[in-house]
Protein backbone atom coordinates (compact mmCIF):
# COMPACT_ATOMS: atom_id res chain seq x y z
CA UNK A 1 0.00 0.00 0.00
CA UNK A 2 1.28 3.47 -0.90
CA UNK A 3 -1.29 5.49 1.02
CA UNK A 4 -0.17 8.57 2.91
CA UNK A 5 -1.45 11.55 4.90
CA UNK A 6 -0.12 14.91 3.74
CA UNK A 7 0.81 18.06 5.63
CA UNK A 8 1.30 21.59 4.30
CA UNK A 9 2.23 24.80 6.09
CA UNK A 10 1.25 28.26 4.81
CA UNK A 11 2.22 31.50 6.52
CA UNK A 12 0.28 34.78 6.35
CA UNK A 13 -0.21 35.33 2.65
CA UNK A 14 0.36 39.08 2.96
CA UNK A 15 3.94 38.38 4.03
CA UNK A 16 4.77 35.81 1.40
CA UNK A 17 6.83 35.80 -1.79
CA UNK A 18 8.91 38.92 -1.14
CA UNK A 19 11.22 37.98 -4.04
CA UNK A 20 8.31 38.66 -6.40
CA UNK A 21 8.03 42.25 -5.17
CA UNK A 22 9.53 43.67 -8.37
CA UNK A 23 6.85 41.95 -10.43
CA UNK A 24 3.75 42.04 -8.20
CA UNK A 25 2.26 44.28 -5.53
CA UNK A 26 1.73 43.06 -1.98
CA UNK A 27 -1.96 42.47 -2.71
CA UNK A 28 -1.19 40.60 -5.92
CA UNK A 29 1.38 38.42 -4.19
CA UNK A 30 -1.18 37.50 -1.52
CA UNK A 31 -3.73 36.64 -4.21
CA UNK A 32 -1.15 34.57 -6.10
CA UNK A 33 -0.14 32.64 -2.97
CA UNK A 34 -3.77 31.72 -2.32
CA UNK A 35 -4.26 30.72 -5.96
CA UNK A 36 -1.12 28.56 -6.05
CA UNK A 37 -2.08 26.94 -2.76
CA UNK A 38 -5.52 26.14 -4.18
CA UNK A 39 -4.10 24.59 -7.34
CA UNK A 40 -1.64 22.54 -5.28
CA UNK A 41 -4.39 21.20 -3.04
CA UNK A 42 -6.67 20.45 -5.99
CA UNK A 43 -3.91 18.44 -7.68
CA UNK A 44 -2.95 16.60 -4.49
CA UNK A 45 -6.58 15.87 -3.73
CA UNK A 46 -6.94 14.07 -7.06
CA UNK A 47 -4.43 11.41 -5.96
CA UNK A 48 -6.35 8.42 -4.52
CA UNK A 49 -3.42 7.31 -2.38
CA UNK A 50 -3.49 10.59 -0.45
CA UNK A 51 -5.93 9.85 2.35
CA UNK A 52 -6.02 13.27 3.99
CA UNK A 53 -4.46 16.71 3.93
CA UNK A 54 -3.72 18.81 7.01
CA UNK A 55 -2.96 22.50 6.51
CA UNK A 56 -1.19 24.41 9.26
CA UNK A 57 -1.69 28.15 8.92
CA UNK A 58 -2.32 31.37 10.85
CA UNK A 59 -4.03 32.94 7.83
CA UNK A 60 -7.86 33.02 7.89
CA UNK A 61 -8.21 33.12 4.11
CA UNK A 62 -6.00 30.08 3.69
CA UNK A 63 -7.91 28.30 6.45
CA UNK A 64 -11.26 28.97 4.78
CA UNK A 65 -10.01 27.84 1.38
CA UNK A 66 -8.44 24.70 2.84
CA UNK A 67 -11.68 23.71 4.56
CA UNK A 68 -13.61 24.36 1.34
CA UNK A 69 -11.29 21.90 -0.38
CA UNK A 70 -11.78 19.24 2.29
CA UNK A 71 -8.56 19.69 4.26
CA UNK A 72 -8.20 19.57 8.02
CA UNK A 73 -6.92 22.90 9.36
CA UNK A 74 -4.62 23.41 12.31
CA UNK A 75 -3.71 26.78 13.79
CA UNK A 76 -0.03 27.60 13.50
CA UNK A 77 1.73 26.89 16.82
CA UNK A 78 4.19 29.27 18.48
CA UNK A 79 7.19 28.99 16.21
CA UNK A 80 10.23 30.79 17.53
CA UNK A 81 13.00 31.01 14.95
CA UNK A 82 11.79 28.20 12.67
CA UNK A 83 8.08 28.67 11.89
CA UNK A 84 7.87 26.46 8.78
CA UNK A 85 9.41 23.34 10.28
CA UNK A 86 7.64 23.87 13.60
CA UNK A 87 4.32 24.07 11.75
CA UNK A 88 4.99 20.96 9.67
CA UNK A 89 6.06 18.95 12.72
CA UNK A 90 2.92 20.03 14.56
CA UNK A 91 0.80 19.01 11.59
CA UNK A 92 2.47 15.59 11.47
CA UNK A 93 1.86 15.06 15.19
CA UNK A 94 -1.78 16.06 14.76
CA UNK A 95 -2.22 13.63 11.86
CA UNK A 96 -0.98 10.69 13.89
CA UNK A 97 -3.03 11.68 16.91
CA UNK A 98 -6.13 11.50 14.70
CA UNK A 99 -5.23 8.59 12.40
CA UNK A 100 -2.69 6.54 14.32
CA UNK A 101 0.65 5.34 12.91
CA UNK A 102 0.79 6.27 9.25
CA UNK A 103 3.06 7.38 6.42
CA UNK A 104 3.52 11.13 6.12
CA UNK A 105 4.09 13.52 3.23
CA UNK A 106 5.26 17.11 3.77
CA UNK A 107 4.45 19.02 0.59
CA UNK A 108 5.25 22.55 -0.49
CA UNK A 109 2.13 24.70 -0.90
CA UNK A 110 3.23 26.66 -3.97
CA UNK A 111 3.30 24.07 -6.74
CA UNK A 112 0.81 25.45 -9.29
CA UNK A 113 2.07 23.19 -12.09
CA UNK A 114 1.79 19.99 -10.03
CA UNK A 115 0.12 17.08 -11.84
CA UNK A 116 -1.68 14.38 -9.84
CA UNK A 117 0.19 11.76 -11.88
CA UNK A 118 3.51 13.13 -10.63
CA UNK A 119 2.54 12.82 -6.99
CA UNK A 120 0.99 9.39 -7.54
CA UNK A 121 4.23 8.24 -9.16
CA UNK A 122 6.27 9.52 -6.20
CA UNK A 123 4.09 7.56 -3.80
CA UNK A 124 4.48 4.44 -5.92
CA UNK A 125 8.27 4.52 -6.25
CA UNK A 126 9.24 5.80 -2.78
CA UNK A 127 9.98 2.63 -0.84
CA UNK A 128 12.66 3.92 1.53
CA UNK A 129 11.79 4.81 5.10
CA UNK A 130 12.60 8.43 4.31
CA UNK A 131 12.62 9.99 0.82
CA UNK A 132 13.01 13.50 -0.55
CA UNK A 133 12.03 15.16 -3.82
CA UNK A 134 14.60 17.86 -4.51
CA UNK A 135 13.34 21.00 -6.25
CA UNK A 136 14.43 22.33 -9.63
CA UNK A 137 17.23 24.41 -8.08
CA UNK A 138 18.93 21.31 -6.72
CA UNK A 139 19.15 22.77 -3.22
CA UNK A 140 15.55 22.98 -1.98
CA UNK A 141 12.90 20.42 -1.10
CA UNK A 142 9.58 20.01 -2.88
CA UNK A 143 8.37 17.06 -0.81
CA UNK A 144 9.50 14.88 2.08
CA UNK A 145 7.99 11.39 2.43
CA UNK A 146 8.23 9.25 5.57
CA UNK A 147 7.19 5.64 5.00
CA UNK A 148 7.97 4.45 8.54
CA UNK A 149 4.56 4.88 10.26
CA UNK A 150 6.06 5.82 13.62
CA UNK A 151 9.21 7.76 12.64
CA UNK A 152 9.06 11.51 13.20
CA UNK A 153 8.67 13.79 10.21
CA UNK A 154 11.77 15.79 11.26
CA UNK A 155 11.34 18.44 8.54
CA UNK A 156 14.39 20.50 7.60
CA UNK A 157 12.92 22.88 5.05
CA UNK A 158 14.73 26.16 4.48
CA UNK A 159 18.13 27.10 3.07
CA UNK A 160 19.96 24.10 1.58
CA UNK A 161 17.17 21.79 2.75
CA UNK A 162 17.97 19.13 0.15
CA UNK A 163 21.35 18.56 1.78
CA UNK A 164 19.83 18.72 5.27
CA UNK A 165 17.24 16.07 4.42
CA UNK A 166 19.85 13.84 2.76
CA UNK A 167 22.09 14.18 5.81
CA UNK A 168 19.12 13.06 7.90
CA UNK A 169 18.85 9.86 5.89
CA UNK A 170 16.35 10.81 3.17
CA UNK A 171 16.92 9.11 -0.18
CA UNK A 172 16.56 11.48 -3.18
CA UNK A 173 13.93 10.36 -5.70
CA UNK A 174 15.00 10.71 -9.31
CA UNK A 175 11.77 10.74 -11.35
CA UNK A 176 10.86 13.30 -14.00
CA UNK A 177 8.30 15.42 -12.15
CA UNK A 178 8.77 19.01 -13.34
CA UNK A 179 5.52 20.31 -11.86
CA UNK A 180 6.28 18.83 -8.47
CA UNK A 181 9.84 20.10 -8.47
CA UNK A 182 8.96 23.71 -9.33
CA UNK A 183 7.84 25.83 -6.41
CA UNK A 184 7.59 29.57 -7.02
CA UNK A 185 9.80 32.12 -5.29
CA UNK A 186 11.17 34.30 -8.10
CA UNK A 187 9.94 35.82 -11.38
CA UNK A 188 12.01 33.16 -13.17
CA UNK A 189 10.15 30.44 -11.27
CA UNK A 190 6.89 32.03 -12.32
CA UNK A 191 7.95 31.92 -15.97
CA UNK A 192 8.98 28.30 -15.54
CA UNK A 193 5.63 27.13 -14.15
CA UNK A 194 3.71 29.14 -16.74
CA UNK A 195 5.60 27.25 -19.44
CA UNK A 196 4.74 23.94 -17.75
CA UNK A 197 1.07 24.89 -17.40
CA UNK A 198 -0.48 26.03 -14.14
CA UNK A 199 -3.86 25.26 -12.61
CA UNK A 200 -7.00 27.27 -13.22
CA UNK A 201 -6.76 29.42 -10.09
CA UNK A 202 -3.20 30.54 -10.80
CA UNK A 203 -4.08 31.05 -14.45
CA UNK A 204 -7.01 33.27 -13.48
CA UNK A 205 -4.93 35.31 -11.03
CA UNK A 206 -2.15 35.92 -13.53
CA UNK A 207 -4.63 36.99 -16.19
CA UNK A 208 -6.16 39.42 -13.71
CA UNK A 209 -2.70 40.87 -13.07
CA UNK A 210 -2.30 41.49 -16.79
CA UNK A 211 0.23 38.76 -17.55
CA UNK A 212 -0.13 38.16 -21.26
CA UNK A 213 -0.16 34.50 -22.19
CA UNK A 214 2.85 33.12 -23.96
CA UNK A 215 1.91 31.74 -27.33
CA UNK A 216 0.81 28.20 -26.75
CA UNK A 217 0.98 28.41 -22.93
CA UNK A 218 -0.54 25.18 -21.59
CA UNK A 219 -3.12 25.21 -18.83
CA UNK A 220 -2.99 22.34 -16.38
CA UNK A 221 -6.23 20.48 -15.92
CA UNK A 222 -7.13 17.94 -13.25
CA UNK A 223 -9.40 15.18 -14.49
Amino acid sequence: MHTVHAVMAVKHIGRAKSRLANALSTEQRAQLVLAMFTDTVVAAGAVPELLSLTVVTPDPLVAVRARELGAHVLDEPPAGADPLNTALAAGATDVRERHGPTALLALQADLPALRPSELADVLAVAVSARSVVIDHTGTGTAALLIRDPTAPLSPRFGADSARAHRDDGAVPLLGHWPGLRCDVDTPEDLDRVRALGVGEFTTSALREFGFSSHSGDPVRTVC
